[in-house]
C-alpha cells in the first residue's frame, strides 16, 4: 500500500473515533486532524482518506473550513486516490444526512481526483443527502447516533472494497 493518511474534522469527537478504527482497519498510522492539513501533507502522502460530520444545514465539519478544503481546491491532485467516510444523524436530520461528504467530493471532483469507495444507499434510511451522485453515497455513511450497531459491519465492508485500490 502506498503512503496512506487518514484526514479527519470532528467537533463531538465522533468522528475522529471513527476515523481511529478506519486506520486501525486499514493499517494505517497517520491520522491528521483537517485543522493541520497543509500542502505538505498532500504532497506527502498517496491516498487520502477524508471524514467530516455534517453540521447546520448540510455543513462541513468547520475544520475543513480553516484551510483543508482550500488546500484540496488549490493542490496537485494527480495521482492520488480518495476516499471519503462521513458522519451524520438519520433520524435528526435525514434531509441533510452526511451531505458534508458531498462538498469534499465536490471540489474533488471539480479537480478530477481520483475518488474511490462508493457505497449504495440501500440499507439506509434518510430523506436527502447533498453525498448522493448517481444513486450512491460518495463514500462511507456512518450514524453513530441512531445505527451504531451497522458501524462495524460497514467499514469492514468499506475497508475491503477500497484497499486494493489504495
Amino acid at each position: 500500500m502506498k503512503r496512506t493518511c487518514v484526514v479527519f474534522g470532528s467537533t463531538t469527537g465522533t468522528c475522529e473515533e471513527l476515523a481511529s478504527r478506519i486506520a486501525s482497519k486499514l493499517g494505517v498510522s497517520d491520522i491528521i486532524n483537517a485543522a493541520d492539513f497543509n500542502a505538505d501533507t498532500l504532497n506527502n502522502y498517496d491516498n487520502f482518506i477524508l471524514g467530516t460530520s455534517t453540521w447546520g444545514a448540510g455543513d462541513l465539519q468547520d475544520d475543513w473550513y480553516s484551510g483543508a478544503l482550500d488546500v484540496l481546491k488549490n493542490g496537485n491532485l494527480g495521482g492520488k486516490t480518495f476516499a471519503i467516510f462521513g458522519c451524520g444523524d438519520c433520524d435528526g436530520y435525514g434531509d441533510t444526512f452526511c451531505s458534508g461528504m458531498g462538498e469534499i467530493y465536490q471540489t474533488l471532483d471539480d479537480k478530477g481526483a481520483n475518488v474511490i469507495g462508493q457505497v449504495s444507499t440501500d440499507g439506509y434510511t434518510f430523506d436527502s443527502s447533498a453525498a448522493v451522485v448517481d444513486g450512491q453515497f460518495v463514500g462511507l455513511a456512518l450514524d453513530e447516533s441512531n445505527e451504531s450497531d451497522k458501524t462495524d459491519e460497514r467499514i469492514d465492508a468499506w475497508v475491503e472494497k477500497i484497499k486494493p485500490e489504495l
